[in-house]
């Protein structure tokens, strides 16, 4: 062999251990989310879809929840690093020995909203006597704060199963919904636009569409957690302010029965609603938590007799450690 030929074999060689390098650089990542893939999840997987992830250095996959998932369980099981979380789940689940940690906030508001009909519930004081249609999961979070905020009472709620039809049947109905989906889809179905309240713009404190780590992953992998926080939000930018495109493809690939025009809603409130860049998130970034926040959230809890203080400790529950000097800015 000529050494010329052999030095070109060196250098190939080298070429070949540094991508390999390279590729061993890209840590493993599984990020759970809440329900089956939407709009409200886009900032994730435009992070996916357009490399924000792997420019980090993480190989990262999006798993999607459902209505039969205990995202919460998987976590602690270890079958995920991170799921898209909720306050007050994550806050109770400390009292279930389920040690996990809010890193960042994609969502400054929860996008829980109550739904009635135009001339019949045209303000939150019309709720009283109303029959009010809720889930299961609401008598532990939003229900209580709603019942003493507005004087209602229990005898008035009836269970929610995810059907619009006893709403649109009943004028007199009142029933929850998440902010794109249920509104969205009674407009479409029943011809009429109803009014909707989003809880979050009364007074209702906690964040939501979280990033949520067990507190052992944020001790033991802090840079994978911070590159993840870093790369989501960045997402979020690409998602809401350009081309969301290469997430929607994965969205509907992740979800077949997702629709371009029901993504299209679902970005257009997100943007509208200023789910993502509004509140603190306009002038200190995507992905901001902030103590007093998450101080109104626990203090909430613990009024409403839904949280034991002497089980939980507030400042475990979260950390402003991964998006407090983040900055990523409409």
């Amino acid at each position: 062999m000529t050494p010329i030929r052999r030095r070109a074999l060196s250098a190939i060689a080298v070429i070949a251990g540094l991508a390999a390098g390279a590729a061993q650089a890209q840590e493993k990542f599984t990020y759970l989310t809440n329900w089956y893939a939407q709009a409200e999840h886009g900032g994730f997987y435009q992070a996916l879809a357009t490399g924000l992830y792997k420019k980090e250095g993480l190989d990262v996959t999006i798993r999607m929840g459902g209505p039969q998932v205990n995202i919460m369980q998987l976590m602690a099981a270890g079958q995920v690093d991170c799921v898209m979380g909720y306050d007050v789940q994550t806050m109770k689940g400390w009292e279930q020995g389920i040690n996990s940690v809010t890193v960042a906030a994609a969502f400054q508001k929860d996008p829980q909203v109550l739904i009635g009909h135009p001339g019949v519930l045209n303000r939150m004081e019309d709720l009283k006597g109303r029959t009010i249609l809720i889930s299961a999961a609401a008598n532990t979070t939003y229900w209580p704060w709603l019942r003493a905020k507005y004087g209602l009472s229990d005898s008035q709620v009836r269970p929610y199963t995810f059907n619009i039809q006893p709403f649109i049947a009943d004028k007199n109905v009142v029933q929850q919904g998440y902010l794109s989906s249920e509104p969205f889809a009674i407009e479409k179905e029943a011809k009429f636009k109803p009014n909707v309240f989003l809880l979050s713009d009364h007074g209702w404190p906690p964040y939501s569409t979280t990033i949520v780590c067990m507190e052992k992953t944020v001790r033991e992998r802090p840079k994978a957690v911070a590159a993840f926080v870093k790369a989501s939000m960045e997402g979020w930018k690409s998602y809401l302010k350009g081309d969301p495109s290469p997430a929607n493809a994965l969205i509907k690939k992740d979800n077949p029965n997702m629709t371009d025009d029901k993504i299209a809603h679902g970005i257009k409130l997100l943007n509208e609603t200023g789910m993502v860049f509004g509140g603190d998130a306009a002038t200190m970034g995507a992905g901001v938590v902030t103590d007093a926040r998450m101080k109104a959230t626990y203090d909430m809890l613990v009024e409403m007799k839904l949280l034991d203080p002497a089980k939980v400790d507030l400042r475990r529950t979260y950390t402003t450690e991964f998006v407090k000097n983040l900055r990523v800015l409409p």
